[in-house]
């Protein structure tokens, strides 16, 4: 998938975020976004608080009995800190200049940032409801723990302020649009810790790592050097930019075009209503083809599904409803050609005149350009529909045909526009580096799936992009917790290799920065769906590292994780940390793993637990050498420990996987 913005936009974003901060200031004080009624302040450290001036005119802070002055500098910049604070509310700040500004509701508490990609970003109610979406909304009245939400913004350089909404307290009227992994996670420590909660949500969907890294922390990197580099040359003209890009995607078009129209001898009449499709696949709509069954697939694909219409047909205008098509179609009804949208997130209505339709059995095809990312018709089933304005509703989810027509993955992938979200730094400037130096407690982190494919690489990545947090917030190692990847797509009969799978395993790597913390998401998931429903536990377990590792609670925050294993004749056994109370099975019988020889070949083991360890073996191999458990993307496992906590996924073997070299 991929968000296509115009530079327009793009400059909109970043002069919108400036009207009011960054303007030349008059005779007023001028406050980030982060300051406003209803905030939290982090307890138990210093505060520091910031705005904008006229320079040389003092600036006075007055909070929770302390008194902080300071003079604006030449560039209009003002900062005070306050010394630790003590938990508590309702309090209000004052802070005096040539005017006076006075901030109500302040409370003193917990504040952690909420960031990463669409996981994150899922809201409770808007897009794919969560799991018992209207009782958790209805049930989400708790005044003391406070939202503060941030805009989608992107910028080549960074900024001062964010673009955000207003702090307020959390009720049914306002966490419907708010991140479910970071209401849960709040919700839980609040109940836990009983002080204010603050919770501040930077999230855009679909985003890669690189987006989220600061440009100086890149360029250490072998990969993202270069890359970096060329933006920073290249920046000084913006409309430069634009028109390079302009010429590179032109070429690329056109290469695409070609590939097109010498397909077109092809499937030129399979829109056709007399076409026989009875040789073609079937595939259940909507979803991302990368998981039913054309993995890695860029280019075009036909669709095609009959319906039938009463014989009393009604002659009024129909609309179809296609939902979001990644990233381009051409739709036909009947062989005659009904619309066409380029955009993987625009959902496709289509107007069908009476004329167009007849009583009985009608064809719908459709021809999908995918560029590159997911591809195929992918929004929900509610959006999948054929309906007019008397109400008359005829689904469309469920079973279509299609047939693949021409592969585009021997050519170039598409230049990437200056105006890309999923560009390296862009989301960092805008969206990260503003926050900072706002005192919070930690960082939770829901992101990996558009980095999965890059695996190997997201090994270095990952923990740049949290030691260049670090390092620019100037909190020291302050507490970073993630979630690893899910379970999704389609579950295999036999193991192989995978990218999620190695993907989970870089993140697990990951743990051995100081400071960090993992929640284990295999077993909650949906095969079908990347945006799996249940939220609540993402962020119970979230919260469980928060309160063992940041809080010191005595609580078990981990399921079993794999430590070292030893050779017992035609046996391995695996030795695990983390087994809390003892080591158990979901089920009748331990799934999930798997074993190899010298030949690396892996068959399905029988594995059974001896205490708190696990003894795995293969009738047909009398020399095991490695073991992998829930390697895939959507393992069948249930290894835990008694406390309810899902084992890690791991491999024994060091061998090269399916990502490595990718960039």
């Amino acid at each position: 998938m991929r968000n296509r913005y115009t530079l327009f936009t793009l400059c909109l974003m970043v002069i919108g975020m400036s009207c009011s901060y960054f303007a030349e200031p008059a005779d007023t004080i001028n406050l980030p976004s982060l300051f406003t009624n209803n905030m939290v302040l982090q307890q138990k450290t210093e505060v520091p608080i910031w705005g904008k001036a006229t320079p040389t005119a003092k600036v006075t802070v007055q909070f929770q009995g302390q008194k902080k002055g300071t003079v604006a500098a030449e560039d209009s910049s003002w900062r005070v800190t306050l010394d630790s604070l003590a938990a508590g509310g309702p309090f209000e700040m004052t802070i005096i200049g040539k005017d006076t500004i006075r901030l109500q509701n302040v409370f003193v508490g917990e504040v952690w940032l909420c960031s990463g990609q669409s996981n994150m970003e899922m809201p409770l109610a808007g897009w794919g409801e969560i799991r018992d979406f209207e009782r958790e909304i209805a049930q989400a009245q708790w005044p003391q723990i406070r939202l503060f939400q941030v805009n989608h913004a992107m910028s080549l350089f960074p900024q001062e302020d964010v673009s955000a909404s207003p702090w307020v307290e959390c009720s049914p009227q306002t966490i419907p649009q708010f991140s479910a992994v970071g209401y849960f996670f709040g919700r839980a420590l609040y109940k836990d810790l009983s002080v204010p909660i603050g919770l501040i949500h930077s999230s855009w969907g679909g985003t890669p790592a690189e987006a989220w890294t600061s440009a100086g922390s890149l360029t250490s990197l072998a990969d993202y050097a270069p890359i970096i580099e060329s933006m920073q040359t290249s920046a000084a003209s913006e409309a430069q930019m634009k028109v390079e890009y302009d010429d590179k995607l032109a070429e690329w078009q056109a290469l695409v075009e070609q590939k097109v129209q010498s397909a077109m001898a092809d499937s030129a009449t399979w829109e056709s209503v007399a076409l026989d499709e009875s040789a073609w696949n079937e595939m259940n709509l909507p979803v991302l083809w990368e998981s039913a069954g054309l993995a890695d697939f860029d280019g075009i694909v036909w669709f095609r599904k009959t319906f039938t219409l009463p014989s009393t047909l009604p002659t009024e205008t129909w609309t179809l409803r296609l939902g979001p098509i990644d990233d381009q179609d051409i739709t036909f009804v009947n062989g005659q050609q009904v619309g066409s949208t380029d955009g993987y997130n625009i959902p496709r209505e289509y107007a069908i005149s009476g004329d167009k339709l007849k009583p009985g059995d009608n064809v719908i095809a459709i021809r999908v350009l995918d560029t590159g990312g997911g591809g195929g018709v992918w929004g929900s089933k509610e959006q999948l529909q054929l309906i007019n304005s008397s109400g008359k509703q005829i689904d469309l989810a469920g079973k279509w045909r299609y047939r693949s027509s021409i592969s585009i993955t021997d050519i170039p992938p598409r230049p990437q526009s200056p105006d890309s979200p999923y560009r390296p730094t862009v989301l960092y400037n805008a969206m990260s580096k503003p926050l900072m130096p706002f005192a919070i407690r930690g960082a939770i982190w829901y992101q990996g799936e558009a980095n999965a494919g890059r695996a190997y690489q997201y090994r270095e990545l990952f923990p740049t992009m949290i030691q260049s947090w670090r390092v620019n917030w100037q909190l020291g190692d302050f507490p970073f917790l993630f979630v690893q990847l899910a379970n999704f797509q389609p579950s295999l009969d036999h193991p192989a290799d995978s990218e999620w799978a190695e993907l989970r395993e870089a993140q697990s790597m990951t743990l051995s920065l100081p400071a960090t913390g993992m929640a284990v998401a295999i077993d909650i998931g949906d095969a079908k769906d990347i945006h799996p429903k249940n939220k609540q536990d993402v962020g119970y377990r979230l919260a469980l590292n928060a309160l063992a590792k940041v809080y010191q609670h005595k609580v078990i925050y981990s399921g079993p994780i794999y430590q070292s294993m030893s050779f017992e004749d035609n046996k391995i056994r695996l030795h695990f940390d983390h087994v809390g109370s003892g080591l158990m099975a979901l089920g009748d019988k331990l799934t999930g793993f798997a074993v190899a020889g010298e030949d690396k070949v892996f068959v399905w083991a029988d594995a059974t637990i001896d205490g708190n360890t696990i003894l795995v073996s293969h009738p047909d191999i009398s020399r095991p050498v490695a073991v992998r458990y829930a390697w895939a993307d959507n393992p069948i496992c249930n290894l835990y420990n008694r406390e309810g906590l899902p084992a890690l996924p791991f491999r024994t073997d060091d061998w090269d996987g399916i990502t490595k070299g990718k960039k």
